[in-house]
């Protein structure tokens, strides 16, 4: 087991969610229910599973968790770029968020590969 709130991944992916959180905020009101709460659950779902993971007992759990959450990164990507076409949000604004994500993806991966070697 792992110590989730000691990863960086995990706070940065906690740090992607609070911003999501904040930009949505000032989303219209028609979007309560759809791209404002699928933005909020895809970032919510990226900490969530690698603080799961971290708790399960072997490795490859732990991986199959971070594989979660990478797909939910992309799915967060989607919807942000879906965001900024629809006008929803400035470039300004979902560039830092997309930069982060980004770099989650890419601590995402040199995790998995981490714990295959070991």
């Amino acid at each position: 087991m792992h110590r989730f709130e000691e990863l960086k991944i995990w706070q940065k992916a906690m740090n992607i969610t609070e911003n999501c959180y904040r930009t949505t905020k000032n989303f219209p009101v028609e979007e309560k229910y759809g791209l404002t709460s699928q933005l909020r659950r895809s970032a919510v779902s990226i900490p969530s599973n690698i603080a799961e993971g971290a708790g399960r007992n072997t490795n490859g759990e732990f991986m199959q968790f971070l594989g979660i959450a990478n797909g939910s990164s992309y799915e967060l990507l989607t919807q942000l770029y879906l965001s900024k076409r629809l006008n929803l949000i400035t470039e300004e604004k979902v560039r830092p968020i997309i930069s982060e994500i980004l770099e989650v993806t890419k601590m995402n991966y040199s995790l998995q590969q981490s714990l295959k070697q070991s």
